[in-house]
């Protein structure tokens, strides 16, 4: 195998834990874990040596190793805070292919060249790396990028560079166990035949393992016998558009933050007017000099203007503050990236204009870029058991909430029709029986009497025509303090106007009304 076929793979371990700890604040060298779906996702070094690995449970997780900080695996961050990297390791090599976030690879002709050797040019990108911030990055080098990826992996910290000579990579790889190239069921599979390395699996005659497990698993096969098919495709770099601004001496008031990256923000803009793209979403990142990091996502109904960027940065940095107050910390660093862009023809108007919703969205952005970010609020239907909880307000520009299948159903909700009127306040109700006693609900459920009449917040009793309940509602039971308890209850009066009743430990109260 020549020279053009040599493969140079640079691995960042746990990159996925560094990123995210990173981007939350936290020491990456502490026990973490990040989750999806419930299960371990991917853990940090110190959390594995509590026996924290990946496909655990969250809850045996937590037993095996309490001190173990939990974060939400985001493939999204894995990606933005590798691209960095990408471009460092750009500038220094050309023609790189990331294969995932955290593990890139390259052709190894050129930099061998330049550097003056194999172990050179590794040891070149390890510099490279630790100067963009990776400092414990792992080099391998092969015949192909799956055997120079195997070679990083195997390295140790007091020898991050891994070579393979040229045509031992068969060799390297037999010990490897088979489920590095196959599927966990065909690896359950394999091992059940007593096939459990890689040379083993490339001992099979070919032929008889493409018949048996189709192209998937004759890639496999070449695969773990070293002859891999597959090289670097290297990646066209896209477009900058982040702007980034850096102040000496940092500043210590918002009005100030907004008024001198003004001139960034519409340059920003203009880069994307370039290339015929408009930005949907961005994200704001801010350090001040006390190297803290703030990173927050921002959504646009529309499309971004220099004005709406800068909005967003001193949203941010402000909170619920005035535009002229100081800082906790003055801002050393700003820098804005796009999230999400699309392309300009998918934005434009249509054949008749779209006069009046245009007027509506810029009369309630420039009350919102006035009052703050979260006083214009638009409302969406969330998930929850109590009529109130389920009221969600959204900043106007955000994303409301996702509603997944998975979140429903919420035992104890009211089902549809669903009331008109939901007090956000419940008032005060009285329910009372034929003697004029307060209706009451035992613990098991039962009212002590049928109700006769009722009034609502210090208003005239009514009689009840109709009602039904009471239904039970139990939130929380296992936490002391937050726990509730509430029955729900249904009247309707004279007029034939229906009312949601509910008791707790105060009494009667209002929660809606059906109009």
């Amino acid at each position: 195998m020549t020279d053009l076929a040599r493969t140079i793979v640079l691995w960042c371990p746990d990159w996925p834990v560094l990123a995210a700890a990173r981007e939350a604040g936290l020491d990456p060298s502490s026990p973490i874990a990040l989750t999806a779906g419930g299960l371990v996702h991917s853990s940090s070094a110190a959390a594995r040596r509590e026996g924290v690995i990946r496909g655990l449970r969250l809850r045996e997780a937590q037993l095996r190793c309490p001190s173990v900080a939990v974060l939400p695996y985001d493939a999204a961050l894995d990606a933005r805070a590798f691209e960095p990297v990408v471009r460092a390791v750009e500038q220094a090599v050309p023609g790189v292919q990331v294969v995932r976030p955290g593990t890139l690879a390259m052709r190894a002709r050129g930099p061998v060249r330049y550097y003056g050797g194999e172990d050179a040019a590794a040891q070149a990108l390890l510099a490279t790396a630790t100067s963009a911030g990776v400092p414990d990055a792992r080099v391998g080098v092969s015949d192909g990028p799956f055997a120079a990826e195997q070679a990083a992996r195997g390295t140790r910290v007091d020898r991050p560079v891994g070579v393979v000579d040229a045509g031992a990579s068969a060799e390297f790889l037999a010990p490897l166990p088979v489920r590095l190239v196959v599927e966990p069921r065909v690896a359950t599979l394999l091992q059940r035949l007593a096939v459990r390395t890689l040379g083993e699996f490339a001992a099979l005659p070919a032929e008889d393992v493409r018949r048996r497990f189709g192209a998937a698993g004759a890639f496999a096969h070449m695969l773990a016998a070293g002859r891999e098919g597959t090289r670097v495709a290297p990646r066209t770099p896209p477009p900058e558009f982040a702007v980034v601004q850096e102040f000496e001496p940092p500043l210590d008031r918002v009005d100030q933050l907004a008024f001198a990256f003004r001139v960034r923000a519409e340059e920003f803009i203009d880069r994307m007017r370039a290339a015929r793209l408009v930005c949907t979403a961005i994200r704001v990142e801010i350090d001040d000099d006390r190297g803290e990091h703030s990173g927050r996502g921002w959504l646009h109904p529309r499309w971004f203007t220099a004005a709406d960027v800068v909005d967003r940065i001193r949203w941010q940095v402000q909170g619920s503050g005035s535009v002229d107050r100081g800082l906790a910390a003055p801002i050393a660093r700003v820098r804005v990236v796009p999230e999400r862009v699309d392309s300009t023809g998918n934005h434009e108007e249509g054949l008749w204009g779209g006069g009046p919703d245009e007027r509506v969205h810029h009369g309630l952005t420039r009350v919102q870029s006035m009052l703050g970010h979260e006083a214009v609020v638009t409302a969406t239907v969330g998930g929850g058991r109590m009529l109130a909880d389920r009221q969600v307000l959204v900043p106007w520009g955000d994303r409301p909430p996702e509603r997944r299948d998975g979140d429903a159903p919420w035992p104890g909700s009211l089902p549809a029709l669903a009331p008109a009127s939901v007090f956000r306040e419940r008032p005060r109700a009285v329910l009372l029986d034929a003697g004029g006693a307060t209706v009451t609900v035992d613990d098991r459920g039962a009212v002590s009497a049928a109700p006769v009449s009722f009034a609502v917040g210090g208003g005239e009793p009514a009689a009840v025509r109709a009602w039904a309940g009471p239904w039970p509602v139990v939130e929380r039971w296992w936490d002391p303090v937050h726990a509730r308890r509430v029955h729900r209850f249904q009247v309707v009066d004279d007029d034939g106007c229906a009312w949601l009743l509910v008791r707790d430990d105060d009494g009667w109260q209002a929660e809606a009304r059906y109009d």
